[in-house]
This record gives structure tokens, sequence and C-alpha cells, in this order.
């Protein structure tokens, strides 16, 4: 009886047995080949890193972020000191009003010189009325001379009179031609104030520039990652005063060996699994293959040399879901990221999507 019963013991156990190795074995190759369409690397989570930095030399005035602080596109992030600006500025202002009022001047100018040409034209008018009305009497007086109805002494006085006034009018012609070259130059001279108002004008917009752009905004949505400067110190021309990362524009690079990356095209679906939270699978494409291998040895002869070649893949997060989900986005995250060599068959049930609430 007790031998029995003890045959019947072992013959249970060796039934368990079978089954716990069975299901041992159908987990392992079961697993195997369930995840023989699956490759993965080990990453970090990134994103596009902007500089907002000084456009010109100065010193910092106030930088209003702290550290990992989300900012919105067009956040003032920081002010730089615009003192010495903004005596420029009132130094261009008073440039101008200058120039203005050097072109006033010289209209005013201008207005004279034409009025003393209109003078020197109704003078050379006179003159030359004064000069016909001599030509005429010395032309009677010579021929009153021939037929001895006057003295020859009266006939040379109207000759000289003619001269003189000949004489006049080439005076008068002169001075309108004085006066047509003073309208030009002072013409010139407005033609130089004006564009002295043009540079002027220039002058003062490009200070106006310089000071908007001493107010740091951030060109897009992001979180600070670092306060590269400190209020007051001074900055060079270019010199960083807040480093973002944008949050719109994160990924993870990751390294595949060769056998695998050849079969993964862009455009091919990646999970992502973060160590920090291990519970969620987060979707993304692959947006970069390297055409260049990493780990490449010097030279390549034998197969298992070329095992080692690794090439460099980037799978980017869609943009839309960083947006819905852009307050929980953190970079440098490690993770692994899983890619599909054969697109036809579908994900694992422990890749597919599972995203926070």
């Amino acid at each position: 009886m007790t031998g029995r019963r003890n045959t019947y013991l072992l013959g249970v156990a060796g039934l368990v047995l079978l089954c716990l190795t069975a299901g041992v074995l159908w987990q392992k190759f079961g697993a195997e080949r369930e995840g023989a369409n699956v490759v993965g690397g080990n990453g970090r989570i990134e994103a596009t890193e902007i500089d907002i930095a000084a456009k010109s030399a100065g010193r910092v005035k106030d930088i209003l972020v702290r550290e990992g602080e989300f900012v919105t596109a067009g956040q003032v992030v920081a002010v730089m000191d615009t003192e010495t600006l903004e005596a420029e500025l009132r130094e261009a202002e008073a440039q101008r009003q200058q120039a203005l009022s050097s072109v006033a001047t010289t209209y005013s100018q201008l207005a004279q010189r034409e009025s003393e040409k209109a003078a020197a034209l109704a003078l050379l008018g006179q003159r030359e009325a004064e000069s016909a009305q001599a030509r005429q009497h010395a032309a009677r007086s010579a021929e009153l001379v021939k037929s001895g109805a006057i003295a020859k002494q009266e006939a040379e006085d109207e000759l000289t009179r003619l001269q003189s006034a000949e004489a006049a009018v080439n005076a008068a012609r002169a001075q309108v031609a004085a006066s047509e070259a003073a309208i030009a130059s002072v013409r010139t001279q407005i033609g130089g104030a004006q564009a002295a108002v043009k540079a002027a004008r220039a002058n003062a917009e490009k200070i106006q520039a310089d000071i908007r752009d001493c107010t740091l905004r951030s060109p897009r949505d992001g979180r600070v990652q670092y306060r590269v400067a400190q209020t007051g110190e001074v900055v060079g021309a270019g010199g960083r005063v807040v480093s973002l990362v944008d949050l719109s524009d994160v990924y993870m690079t990751f390294f595949l060996p060769t056998a695998a990356a050849g079969k993964v095209a862009l455009g091919s679906e990646v999970r992502l699994v973060l160590d920090a939270a291990p519970q969620y699978v987060i979707p993304a494409r692959v947006s970069f293959i390297s055409d260049v291998a990493q780990f490449t040895p010097k030279t390549v002869e034998t197969a298992s040399e070329r095992e080692k070649l690794m090439f460099r893949v980037k799978a980017q997060i869609p943009a839309d879901l960083l947006r819905k989900h852009i307050t929980r986005v953190k970079t440098g995250l490690p993770g692994m990221a899983y890619v599909r060599l054969d697109a036809a068959r579908p994900w694992p049930a422990h890749l597919q999507v599972k995203l926070p609430q």
C-alpha cells in the first residue's frame, strides 16, 4: 500500500515537473519567436537646444525665468541694459533735427537766390532796353553828323553812351549767370541736407532696433535648461544668456547593427520605453538613419568584423503628441527604442502603445 502511494506521488511530481518545463520552454521559445521581429537599442530622450543670446555686447539687466520653467513663444525671458543705447538714440534724434533744420535753411537760401535771379533778370531787361535806345541814338547821330546837323563831338558822345549801355548789359547777364550758379549750388546743398536727414533717420531706426533686440524673447515653446548668464553680468556680442530646449522637437537617438539597420526604412514605426516610466509605451517614427557606420574597424574583412558595425538611428516623437503632454516632456531620460524588421507583422503585446491619461 505504501509502495503504491509513493509511486503515485512520484508520478504526480513528474507530471508537474513536465508541465513546468513545458511552460518554461514555451515561454522562452515562444517569446523568442514573438520577439524575433523586434530589435531594440538603448538611447536617451533629446531635444533641439536653442540659445537665446544678446545681439550686442552689454550688461544683463534682468532674467525673468528660472531653470526648468516652461516658456511660450514670444515670452520675454531676459532684458539687457539699454542706457547707452538710449543715449545714442537721443544723439541720433538730435542729429536728425539738425539735418532737418539744414534742409529748411537751404530751402530758404534757394528762395533768396531765386529772388536774386529774378532781380538780375529785371536789371538785364532794363539794361538791354537802355542799350537799344543808345544804339538808336548813336545811329541817328551818325546820320546827322553826315548832314552837318550836329557836331561830330555829340555823335561821339552818343557812341560812348552806347558802349556803356552794352557793357551794362553784359554785366547784368553775368549777374544772371551768377544767380543761376548760386541756385544750382543751393540745390546741391538741399540734396546733401536731405541725405543727411535720411542717414540720421536710418541711424535712429537702427538704434531703436538694437533697443528692441535688448528684450530677449523665446522664439518658440520650450523649457529653460540653463541660465547661462546672471543679472549684472556683461556679455559679448552673441553671448548666451538663456538656453532652452524645444519641446516640439523631441527624439531618441539609438544604434542598430548592420543587419537590422538595413531592414529599417525612414518613417518606420518605433516604440519607446523609458526607464523612468516602464509602464508606458510611446510611439515614434524613424526620422533619420545614418549613412556612416559607427564603431567601424579600420579594415573590414570578416563577417565577425562586419557585425561590429552600428548605425545611428533617430526616432522622432510626433509633434501633436508632444503638445498634448508638453508639461510631462523631459529630456535626458534613458530608455529603449524598438523597431520591427517586418512591418507587416504586429507589435508584441508588451509593445502596444500605452500613454498616460
